[in-house]
């Protein structure tokens, strides 16, 4: 009889595999705490060990499939280009707020006052909307519109973060060491897709794969994003 655990591991591994999710970088840039999740070399760069990422990957997702049965959020955050559309849309698609670019400093540390911004943007958007703004001078409504456009760049993904997250997902922790920072202190959980120069030894939830290729970034994403909706299917 075929174990039917194994069985979806190994399907796991061929996708994640079919994506580019093994590759690594050079060992010169690979970052200490990685050595228990790597393979092995090729052409120079380090092969990643899908099977325990496939692991990993497993423990991320019990953990937002948790949280979407508790009907609780995840904020996604990426700032790289490669992941910045990938991560709008498919947190988009399960309502979940999230920062598709550069990071705005206290957004978890001093999420009261950042709340306080998001008001002031909707409030703003809601009179445009209803025409309320023509009871202002044209330079006045042009300096009104920047305002707005300001404020939308910065706040338009966490509009819907009503209250503080239950997780934070980032793909590469080291490029979002800020938000990594800010999620500790808060104790929130970083669920983190983290490549071969990433220090995952004080991650939560690390996902040792590929973290810069478009096709394994989707994939995780993916994996992380259809985890919530299993999560509130079950609710």
């Amino acid at each position: 009889m075929v174990d039917e655990k194994n069985s979806k591991s190994n399907v796991k591994i061929d996708e994640m595999f079919k994506v580019g999710a093994h590759f690594g970088y050079p060992k010169s840039r690979r970052h200490a705490s990685v050595a228990p999740y790597i393979f092995g070399v090729k052409n120079k760069v380090e092969i990643i060990n899908l099977e325990k990422t496939a692991e990993l990957l497993e423990k991320a997702c019990e953990l937002v499939s948790s949280i979407a049965k508790e009907g609780k959020q995840i904020l996604f955050v990426s700032s790289k280009n490669e992941a910045k559309n990938i991560i709008n849309i498919s947190a988009s698609s399960i309502n979940m707020p999230n920062v598709a670019g550069r990071w705005i400093g206290g957004a978890l540390t001093n999420y009261p006052e950042i709340k306080k911004r998001i008001a002031k943007y909707e409030d703003l958007l809601s009179q445009k909307e209803k025409g309320e703004l023509s009871k202002y001078t044209k330079k006045e409504r042009l300096m009104i519109d920047r305002q707005i456009d300001k404020l939308e760049k910065m706040f338009a993904g966490i509009t819907s973060m009503k209250e503080m997250p239950k997780a934070v997902f980032v793909v590469d922790p080291k490029k979002e060491i800020i938000t990594v920072l800010e999620a500790q202190k808060m104790g929130i959980p970083v669920i983190a897709l983290a490549s071969s120069d990433c220090d995952v030894s004080e991650l939560d939830y690390p996902i040792v794969a590929n973290d810069s290729a478009v096709s394994s970034i989707a994939y995780f994403v993916g994996e992380i994003t259809n985890a919530y909706k299993s999560g509130k299917i079950a609710k």
